[in-house]
């Protein structure tokens, strides 16, 4: 029989707090079992160099009758894993969680009652962030632009913890987009979506896998993926400036008529010229992301390729590592 509930986890270089997760992890789906919801967990793992992916076997040996493994040929970055467990669920509600438990697994149980009124999207919201000051200004600052530029209200865009309704995630699994934000997109397909408050917690063990430049990289990702309003701003800057430089150039002619040409307004020039040269740059880069995402979506490769899938069968056999 197909479960209620799917929890997807994309694991990359988890070996240090696996452990960890399912000490917690099971026991909280267990308790929602004995209340009658159904469930099963899909780890993806994302090409981890180290142990993790002997872990996640002896994982699924230990529970086959609730736990499948993807395996990643390589490392594709941690949507394509969500997308990648997407396409292995079989519940009517799926559930993401980060595999360093940040996001404590017992909340999974208050987002599955969220669900069960006739959401189709339960988003979540860290009541107390436990990530250093610059991450979470870094955050609320991303949030805001991006919600004026897409349109797409979501609190706490950085919260793994996320249910999704069946409906949700059978149109995501017909998307083909090379670079995605997966969250977003969910919300785009929503009929009626939420979000709820819940805990956060330290990382259990080891490091963060997003530096600054991912970061940066996903909110790129976010903002040239879901809306055209970037070009469109630069667009109208440029006109703007284009009718700034005329009236300077203007200005400048008549004022080396009337008071005739004086060398002192040289560094202004070369100030304006400066600045302009910047906001141009800047526009090629611009448009250069767009570009950018044209060309991997036109050359049609694979967004990820799947090594194998640890799972038992309905023959009661299993495959494993």
């Amino acid at each position: 029989m197909k479960p209620e509930l799917s929890v997807v986890i994309p694991v990359y270089n988890e070996e240090s707090g696996l452990s960890h997760l399912f000490a917690r992890l099971y026991p909280a789906l267990d308790a929602l079992a004995a209340r009658g919801v159904t469930y099963e967990i899909i780890f993806v793992n994302d090409g981890s160099r180290d142990n993790t992916a002997l872990i996640l076997a002896d994982q699924f040996r230990a529970r086959p009758d609730v736990t499948r493994v993807v395996l990643f040929n390589g490392n594709y970055g941690q949507h394509m894993a969500i997308l990648a467990g997407f396409q292995a669920t079989r519940g009517e509600i799926i559930v993401t969680l980060d595999a360093d438990l940040q996001n404590p697994p017992e909340e999974i149980g208050a987002l599955v009652e969220k669900m069960r009124e006739g959401y189709d999207y339960v988003g979540s919201i860290r009541r107390k962030r436990q990530d250093a000051a610059w991450r979470t200004f870094a955050s609320k600052l991303m949030n805001h632009v991006r919600e004026k530029i897409t349109r797409i209200r979501i609190t706490d865009q950085g919260n793994m913890l996320r249910a999704y309704g069946r409906n949700v995630i059978d149109l995501i699994n017909q998307c083909t987009e090379v670079n995605t934000f997966v969250p977003a997109l969910a919300y785009t397909f929503a009929r009626k979506p939420t979000e709820i408050t819940v805990e956060h917690e330290e990382r259990a063990a080891g490091e963060s896998k997003y530096s600054i430049y991912s970061l940066i990289r996903l909110n790129f990702d976010l903002m040239t993926g879901f809306s055209i309003m970037p070009l469109q701003l630069f667009s109208m800057l440029g006109i703007v400036l284009s009718f700034a430089s005329a009236a300077l150039v203007v200005l400048l002619l008549i004022r080396r008529f009337v008071l005739g040409a004086e060398a002192e307004g040289l560094f202004t020039l070369f100030t304006i010229a400066f600045f302009m040269m910047g906001v141009i740059l800047f526009g090629i880069g611009l448009l250069g992301e767009y570009v950018g995402r044209i060309y991997q979506q036109v050359r049609g490769r694979p967004r990820y390729v799947v090594q194998t899938i640890l799972e038992k069968t309905d023959n009661d056999s299993t495959n494993v590592l």
